[in-house]
């Protein structure tokens, strides 16, 4: 199986993660496809006590965030590593205001993505 990129353990006590077997029943996928998700960059998958997760807050209902994948890809072009990307993404934002994942998941994208473009480039 090829490497793919996990975040290492950040904000473990603020963050509530899904194990993958949890996301892909979530989703309604095999466990293989949420691995293909975090290898292209749709999913970021942190390590939390060793055990390797997904923020709970990354899905919506049956789906991702609308515009995670986008953002995380804006910021991986950037230079960005995944842990920075998943602190970013939690971190508070007063001009948003609130946390980059939270606009994402009130469908204010556009929003975030204008700040990740500000950032990575």
């Amino acid at each position: 199986m090829s490497e793919r990129p996990v975040a290492p353990a950040i904000a473990a006590d603020d963050l509530k993660a899904l194990s993958i077997p949890e996301v892909a029943q979530r989703l309604g996928i095999p466990v293989s496809r949420v691995h293909q998700l975090v290898r292209d960059g749709h999913l970021l998958a942190i390590r939390s006590d060793g055990a390797l997760g997904i923020p709970e807050d990354f899905l919506v209902d049956e789906t991702t965030v609308k515009g995670l994948s986008g953002t995380v890809t804006v910021l991986r072009d950037g230079g960005y590593a995944d842990e920075e990307i998943v602190r970013w993404l939690f971190e508070d934002d007063p001009s948003l205001p609130g946390t980059p994942i939270s606009a994402l998941r009130s469908n204010r994208g556009r929003e975030v993505k204008r700040r990740a473009q500000a950032m990575a480039f």
